[in-house]
């Protein structure tokens, strides 16, 4: 037996080790399971209960807020838009500028918005301003494992303003669930590119009628 076979057999065990040791050592990046997303499709929102409409995914089940913390909420046109797939919330709230300045609406919607600092990694803004469709407002994106990823507000300055917020009903955690905010983004994206207010003389009667039976119905 020649010494470089004898070397090569006595080497070989070694050789091995040091690479199954190497492989059980090496850390792996986590995996986390595959999210089948629904294809892309739209449909326009329409209810004489808010004031306005835009389009949002056929693949969201719209529902309207029935209590707010023991109560009803001050106005029917709180709007659900759920996706069952990826349980994701769009929450929108609509408040009246004849009940609310501005002002405190902005700053709430600040304050709403920071509140997420502790666990947020960032918070950027952007503003919207698009004075054709007198819609005015900011954008909130935040970064890291915060609650709530996306926000935003939307006023025509003078009658209404809206406040929107995405939910997903899981732990945050940013790089699981990044795919399925960018995913939820270009929804976001298509219903801020559409938004529009109703004209005053079409809904403000309607919705004053929805407010009146809604603030008459007993508490749930």
């Amino acid at each position: 037996m020649s010494t470089t076979y004898r070397l090569l057999l006595l080497s070989t065990p070694f050789i091995l080790w040091h690479c199954l040791w190497q492989y059980s050592t090496t850390p792996r990046p986590k995996a986390y399971p595959r999210v089948n997303f629904p294809p892309k499709k739209y449909q326009w929102y329409q209810d004489d209960i808010c004031p306005f409409t835009f389009r949002f995914p056929a693949y969201a089940q719209v529902s309207y807020d029935t209590i707010f913390f023991d109560t009803i909420p001050e106005d029917p046109c709180w709007v659900n838009l759920h996706i069952p797939d990826l349980q994701a919330t769009w929450h929108l709230t609509l408040k009246s500028l004849n009940k609310y300045a501005l002002e405190y609406l902005i700053h709430q919607s600040f304050t709403l918005a920071y509140q997420h600092t502790e666990k947020a990694e960032y918070i950027r803004t952007s503003e919207i301003h698009d004075s054709n469709r007198h819609i005015y407002g900011t954008l909130f994106y935040i970064g890291g494992d915060a609650a709530s990823n996306i926000q935003f507000f939307l006023t025509d300055q003078t009658q209404w303003f809206v406040r929107g917020a995405l939910y997903i009903r899981t732990t945050p955690n940013k790089d699981s669930l990044k795919p399925v905010i960018a995913f939820l983004q270009k929804d976001l994206d298509t219903l801020l590119a559409t938004f529009h207010w109703k004209p005053r003389q079409l809904h403000g009667q309607r919705h004053q009628s929805a407010l009146t039976l809604y603030q008459s119905a007993p508490n749930p």
